[in-house]
């Protein structure tokens, strides 16, 4: 509970459909294909627990996220969010998301002439990594009738290959590499 009181202590902005959120990482215009390191202050300090114990998990091992979003998803506001695949120019192989808060269920379809569906359990306090297929050719969904109360995702994000060494943007990615040894106490 305590790190849901920090989470709750900071400003929440209104996102789509019923959600609120906060952003810490790099300020990004998608369509035009900018960034703005200098934007990203670093990580609150209340998650470095978290990032410690991502190194004891054998798919986490080298992950080095630059960006923390937490997404509030809440029945009485109808929250859900729609099927997507998330940024793959920015964002890289894995995408790491705790669940908080009630426990949901991460809708998976796939893509392609014969269509699947996986209805993935998200239980408080647990941890899913999306990656390989699972990241590029299942868009994903949290459903408004698999919100029963108040969730609260946590998703951390890694740089994909054009922001590390040898890519285009490698010089934007190292800052946004440092940028992320930052500690930022905000409470």
């Amino acid at each position: 509970m305590e790190l849901r009181k920090k989470i709750d202590s900071l400003p929440w902005v209104e996102s789509q459909s019923g959600r609120w959120k906060q952003d810490f990482g790099p300020k990004v215009n998608f369509k035009k294909r900018k960034v703005r390191p200098e934007a990203f202050e670093g990580f609150p300090d209340f998650v470095c627990f978290i990032l410690d114990r991502f190194k004891t998990v054998d798919k986490l091992l080298d992950f080095s996220p630059v960006e923390l979003c937490h997404l509030q998803y809440d029945s009485d506001r109808g929250s859900s969010i729609d099927p997507h695949l998330d940024d793959c120019w920015l964002w890289g192989p894995r995408l790491a998301t705790i669940n908080l808060g009630c426990a949901t269920v991460l809708t998976l379809t796939s893509v392609g002439d014969e269509q699947a569906t996986l209805r993935v359990p998200l239980n408080p306090r647990s941890l899913i990594v999306l990656s390989d297929e699972a990241r590029y050719r299942w868009p994903h969904c949290i459903l408004r009738e698999d919100v029963q109360g108040v969730r609260l995702a946590l998703t951390f994000r890694e740089l994909s290959a054009e922001f590390l060494d040898g890519g285009k943007f490698e010089d934007v990615g190292r800052q946004l590499l440092d940028r992320a040894k930052w500690v930022k106490t905000w409470c």
